[in-house]
Order: C-alpha cells, then structure tokens, then sequence
C-alpha cells in the first residue's frame, strides 16, 4: 500500500509562519495539535458541532476539525494561544472568563473565547443577544451560558459602565 503524498503549506499561526509538508487529509485541528503543538485547540465532536475546535482564520471563528490543513495554506490563522496580547498575559476578556466564572471544565473555554473575540474585533460593545447569537454555535455542558456572556459584558463595557 503507498503512502499518501503529501504536500507542501505555508499558514501563518499566532503570527508566526509556519512551513510544513503534511497529507492532505490532515485537518487543520490536527495540524494545529500535533504538528505545532499548540494543543490548546481542543477536538470535541469532529463533526463541526460542539465548537471545542474553533480557530479564527483570516479574523473569521472556523471549525479546525472541518478543514483540511492544506485549505489554510497561505492564510493567517489564530488559536486560543495566539488571543492573549502577549505571552504570559490575558486578554480582557481571558481575564473577564476567570472573574466571573466563565469556565468550569474548560473544554468549550477555547472555542468560547475564539468565538467572543470574533465578535468584539466587530462589535467591540455587543448587546447581551449579541452574545449569546455568537456563541450559539459552540456547546457547553457545565456552565449554563449565562457566566460566559456576564463575562464578554463585563470585558467590554465601556469605560466608566461595570456589567454587574
């Protein structure tokens, strides 16, 4: 039996350029894992429904375990690692996740937050039906929801305006 060929890609992941050589059946969520070892990305359902493998490519939330890597070549793509402003930091809304509870067993967390800041890059405000329209894609079994858009209000409200 032959081996798969495989190919040359170039994407750029959290601002680095990345070159490879992998099958083109490698999906994108197992590039992003086992070859750049940024195992952040979670795989939940592979079949796109639970949102565990969000990644942002090109500013826009895509499911990693629905494409191929090969689909990503030449693109810029973001993972739950590349969110935070600098290494060792969080990013308002990272932080916001903590403050209010927005996490429980931390499976959906990344998804979450690829979703969230999606939408403030658009909406830097979001209304609360906002919110909840841009996580409606992304399934969580511990919190109930409510704690993760408490935690984008919270992280986006404007200055001088807490979000209780």
């Amino acid at each position: 039996m032959n081996s798969p060929q495989k190919l040359p890609i170039q994407i750029t992941v959290n601002g680095v350029v990345q070159q490879r050589t992998v099958e083109p059946r490698t999906s994108l969520v197992d590039f992003l894992r086992e070859e750049l070892g940024l195992t952040g990305t979670h795989v939940g359902c592979e079949h796109g429904v639970c949102g565990a493998c969000s990644v942002l490519l090109e500013g826009d939330p895509v499911r990693s375990c629905c494409m191929f890597a090969v689909q990503a070549d030449g693109q810029k793509v973001t993972t739950v690692e590349g969110l935070a402003p600098q290494r060792g930091q969080l990013s308002k809304i990272q932080d916001a996740f903590c403050e209010k509870h927005a996490l429980q067993c931390g499976y959906c967390t990344p998804g979450m937050l690829v979703a969230c800041h999606a939408l403030v890059s658009v909406t830097p405000h979001p209304t609360e039906a906002q919110v909840r329209e841009a996580i409606s894609g992304n399934l969580c079994r511990c919190t109930g929801y409510q704690q993760i858009v408490d935690a984008v209000m919270h992280a986006t409200a404007p200055e001088g305006q807490a979000h209780v």
